[in-house]
């Protein structure tokens, strides 16, 4: 298979304290390669964020303020060698698949600036990242008036793909990949993009959506509502570390 889902595809997914990039931190986080639909290899971290990890959070992912700085890695350490090992994989061809991929790319970026670590684009010599594949981006663009929640897990059900433990990081991550791998059997059209064309596509289909979603937000009684039109980074200032 010559397309781009049947490489090296990396699913990529963090569990955060909140849902804000800019602020939050990572609680734990995995990366989970595939290839040719194969699982070649998994890593997964615990961090200790370094703050408490509110109690909405922990229910989601089922880590607690008190397991994670027990348990935990410090958080800059964490950062660091997932950054390297996307980075790394990058360089060696493969594309990354994450599911809301301006979500945990932007938190991660923002928390290499917060412990002044160099960002992603200091180790890649100036690209803002490598390619990209962010299922919910494609799944917004290819099927755009479907009906329905479009969380990981439902579009899981869309797609057939078995989620076996939402929210836990390899689960997700795996679960990301393999909703990618459907999308493009399903979709010729995105099959037969490279991966730098369809990472351009997709940051012309996010901003598209965010655009119409911020139209209809204000349209609903929300006038100053914003949605972020970057993709796969947005602006961001970190929250400061707790001394």
């Amino acid at each position: 298979m010559g397309e781009w889902h049947g490489g090296t595809l990396v699913g990529f997914d963090l569990e955060t304290t909140g849902t804000e990039p800019g602020e939050s931190r990572i609680v734990t986080a995995a990366l989970v390669e595939v290839t040719a639909g194969e699982i070649r290899s998994r890593r997964g971290w615990l961090a200790d964020p370094g703050t408490d990890i509110p109690e909405q959070a922990a229910a989601i992912h089922g880590i607690s303020t008190e397991r994670a700085a027990a348990e935990g890695r410090p958080a800059p350490e964490v950062a660091e060698e997932i950054a390297a090992e996307l980075v790394a994989h990058w360089r060696a061809g493969a594309v990354v698949v994450a599911y809301n991929a301006a979500f945990d790319l932007t938190l991660l970026s923002a928390e290499l600036a917060r412990y002044g670590l160099p960002s992603l684009a200091d180790r890649l010599g100036g690209a803002e990242t490598g390619p990209v594949v962010d299922p919910l981006t494609i799944d917004r663009a290819v099927d755009r008036y479907r009906r329905g929640k479009r969380t990981l897990e439902a579009v899981c059900g869309v797609y057939g793909v078995t989620l076996e433990a939402a929210h836990e990081a390899g689960a997700d991550a795996l679960a990301a990949v393999q909703v990618a791998r459907a999308i493009a059997d399903r979709h010729p059209r995105v099959a037969e993009l490279t991966p730098t064309a369809l990472h351009a596509e997709q940051a012309r289909w996010h901003a598209r959506w965010a655009t119409d979603f911020q139209s209809y937000l204000r349209g609903r009684g929300t006038p100053d509502a914003l949605i972020d039109t970057a993709w796969p980074l947005r602006a961001f200032t970190p929250a400061p570390t707790p001394a």
